[in-house]
């Protein structure tokens, strides 16, 4: 324990880089708490390092709590909207140029279903069509396909 007393600022540094690589890596920037403490852990380490704090406990944890906070506040909604951006783009596929012929009608309500690869999916489209027909998938949601005549 003296050790680490002796080497406060290096070891909130140590502790710093420890809680970021634990967001960063096994989190995936999940959650923003550890994030905002290993920063602060070393911003703190770095002015005891640098002269600029006293090497105290006191010192370490009132200077984590208010860079913590400042940390939060700035960067909080900037973060939770980069987390909230979605690529709209819609993903090609193999499983997207499936094509069958109908067993039954089909329409926009998805009352049909298509078993495939074991799983039953129901299957929509935007203009009605009738049993027999040869369509392809032209988009799928989760538990829908989306198809057209061929």
């Amino acid at each position: 324990m003296e050790f680490l007393m002796n080497n406060l600022a290096e070891t909130l540094m140590i502790l710093g880089v420890l809680a970021l690589i634990i967001e960063v890596a096994v989190l995936g920037m999940s959650t923003f708490i550890l994030l905002f403490l290993g920063l602060s852990l070393l911003f703190t380490g770095l002015m005891m390092n640098f002269s600029l704090l006293d090497s105290t406990l006191t010192t370490a944890l009132w200077s984590n709590t208010i860079v913590t906070t400042a940390l939060a506040l700035l960067l909080w909604k900037p973060l939770k909207r980069m987390q909230e951006q979605r690529d709209s783009t819609e993903v090609k596929s193999d499983f997207a140029e499936l094509s069958f012929v109908l067993e039954n009608d089909v329409d926009d309500q998805g009352l049909t279903t298509h078993t495939y690869s074991g799983i039953s999916w129901k299957l929509k489209s935007e203009h009605p069509l009738t049993t027999g027909t040869k369509v392809k998938v032209v988009k799928k949601e989760v538990g829908v396909m989306w198809v057209e005549a061929q």
